[in-house]
């Protein structure tokens, strides 16, 4: 358990919420609305646990006002609970400190350039022309390579590795294994055999952007691919070249985007789900877990594709069936012209 504490006065008067009950009540750590016990914090966002609610041990709950209502306990008073629990929650995640300053085992090219508030971690590597800003943490491992630029209180956590020509914003942070700038996937055939096009471009990400683990972005072919602000990627992801990805969207893990194709502001891209290349997608769409999106969407909106999960059998009959599909329309259509 951490081991700063608050009170739920001094919470609620940080964080500019509603309090009922005891504002001395101390909270040090948080859990789940089951299993927190004394000195936890907890919340309430889906009205389906509000069952839990009455044999919650957690000392102080965050919760809509209207779910307030019988409550005996400690609540801090929130228009969105789990917007406010992450806040909440950010004041007892456990950071290490970081002392400015390059450790002896990194090696770092001559014509870098390291701000002296930079933290540079063992065995870390910065090549060529490269530059780390103000306040920027180059965890253990890292590999940086030529004419990139990692911004001012920017994060890569261990064995991040910016391949050449990447440039981060501010206070980007990138979880382990992300390889960042590689080279896109362009080929021509000739006689038979593949040929490599260079990969010319580079990749340019916003400010405030997070990028996880084991997530690749490959560098753009001739245009850089392009990452807007606040931008979030889960693990695993991958993203093609000259791909470029609107402000404040987000992807869950094992997505991919294949190269040259648009993504728009706001969007959210369900787990495991892919997008063609050379597509748009516009603003504030969803799309679902799991889904392919083979045309452009015009239009905001969920979008989803494939069939739902089913036994084995029944999803072999469906299947056959599929194929008859176009012969079935065609004969409708005949039916209804001779009516």
């Amino acid at each position: 358990m951490s081991q700063v504490s608050f009170d739920a006065a001094e919470l609620a008067g940080r964080f500019a919420l509603g309090l009922r009950g005891d504002g001395s009540a101390r909270v040090r750590g948080v859990g789940t609305l089951a299993r927190a016990q004394a000195g936890q914090l907890a919340f309430l966002a889906n009205p389906k646990y509000r069952s839990q609610l009455a044999d919650s041990h957690a000392s102080v709950v965050v919760m809509r006002e209207e779910d307030a209502d019988g409550f005996s306990g400690t609540a801090l008073i929130a228009k969105d609970p789990y917007v406010a629990f992450a806040k909440l929650a950010a004041l007892f995640e456990p950071r290490p400190l970081r002392t400015p300053g390059i450790h002896p085992s990194s090696v770092i090219d001559d014509s870098a350039q390291v701000d002296a508030s930079a933290y540079i971690g063992p065995h870390a590597s910065i090549g060529a022309r490269s530059r780390i800003e103000a306040g920027a943490v180059i965890g253990a491992g890292c590999v940086i390579g030529e004419d990139c630029v990692v911004g001012s209180a920017s994060e890569l956590v261990a064995r991040v590795t910016l391949v050449a020509r990447v440039r981060l914003g501010q206070r980007v942070v990138v979880h382990p294994g992300a390889v960042i700038g590689a080279a896109g996937f362009g080929l021509a055939m000739e006689a038979g055999h593949w040929l490599n096009v260079p990969q010319l471009g580079g990749v340019v990400i916003g400010n405030d952007c997070e990028i996880g683990a084991n997530t690749c972005i490959d560098r753009g072919a001739i245009d850089d691919t392009v990452l807007e602000e606040d931008v979030r990627l889960d693990n695993q992801i991958q993203i093609g070249h000259n791909v470029h990805i609107g402000a404040h969207t987000a992807m869950a893990g094992c997505s991919a985007v294949a190269g040259s194709a648009r993504i728009g502001r706001y969007c959210l891209i369900g787990g495991g789900a892919g997008v063609l290349g050379h597509l748009e997608v516009c603003d504030k769409v969803v799309v679902t877990a799991m889904s392919l999106v083979t045309s452009s969407i015009r239009e905001p909106g969920e979008y989803s594709s494939g069939t739902p999960l089913m036994d084995n059998r029944s999803w072999r009959k469906n299947a056959a069936r599929f194929k008859q599909l176009d012969a079935l329309t065609r004969r409708v259509n005949a039916a209804d012209k001779e009516s």
